[in-house]
């Protein structure tokens, strides 16, 4: 496992061991993960992949504590989840995971400043600086110019720089994002990914990407492979896209955008 310089000596950011995790429903067991085992270091871009019902989307809600395991340890920053009750639990999803779905999730009433200031609502932060925090987040993926629209007025690609802001607000150390191009075209699924890739080289957030495009997965410096619910193989992405350089002409591209 390639771990990025100078992370040795920290806690992962998240760990899995010999996790498994079965769903049972009118008397059969189906059996999601079947012993995984992982971690993902501070700063690390990797990418998990695999076909449909292999296990990648239950491993990501494990490693985000949206679920828990049914055997096994999980540990963020070197807790073990296990030991925590459910508000304990909550707030450290809050403080230290940012999640970016492939619908989006955003609130369709809301407009996109204060769709990205929700988190801070939960952390009892005061109006004004939950307005400063977003404002800034929303400027950092390049929507400055679109604080008051609501989702119906914002492009697919739009949308879904709204939620890595509001993934982003709370200053995380991981971010996990499932299918982020999904529901965008090409061009637009290039551009969030241009988003994480310097996420992860200027802020050194760890981005564990779950998908089934190899275009996609291309982005990560490291490939876990999972099949059956376990884990086939975990290696380092030799061939990987390199990210777009900060206030390159891509960055006038992604703020050319046209407006709805």
């Amino acid at each position: 496992m390639t771990q990025p310089p100078g992370s040795a000596a920290l806690a992962p950011a998240v760990e899995a061991i010999g996790v498994t995790r079965v769903y049972k429903g009118d008397g059969v067991a189906v059996e999601a993960l079947r012993g995984v085992s992982m971690r993902v270091d501070p700063g690390e871009y990797l990418a998990i992949v695999g076909p449909s019902g292999s296990g990648k989307s239950t491993l990501m809600h494990l490693l985000g504590c949206l679920d828990r395991p049914t055997a096994g340890a999980l540990r963020v920053g070197g807790r073990d989840i296990a030991t925590m009750a459910g508000n304990e639990l909550a707030r450290l999803r809050n403080r230290t995971i940012g999640f970016v779905f492939q619908s989006f999730q955003l609130l369709a009433r809301t407009t996109a400043v204060n769709n990205v200031a929700l988190p801070l609502v939960y952390r009892g932060l005061r109006g004004a600086e939950r307005r400063r925090q977003a404002v800034a987040a929303l400027e950092s993926v390049g929507l400055g110019h679109r604080l008051e629209h609501r989702p119906s007025e914002l492009s697919g690609g739009e949308q879904q720089r709204v939620a890595i802001a509001r993934a982003l607000v709370g200053g995380p150390q991981l971010l996990l994002a499932d299918e982020p191009t999904g529901n965008l075209d090409t061009r637009n699924g290039a551009e969030v990914m241009a988003i994480l890739d310097r996420l992860n080289t200027d802020r050194q957030v760890a981005i564990v990407l779950v998908t089934h495009e190899p275009d996609i997965a291309a982005h990560a410096r490291r490939i876990i492979r999972v099949r059956d619910g376990l884990i086939a193989s975990d290696e380092p992405n030799v061939s990987r896209v390199q990210p777009r350089l900060p206030g390159g002409p891509d960055d006038d591209d992604l703020r050319a955008e046209p407006r709805r």
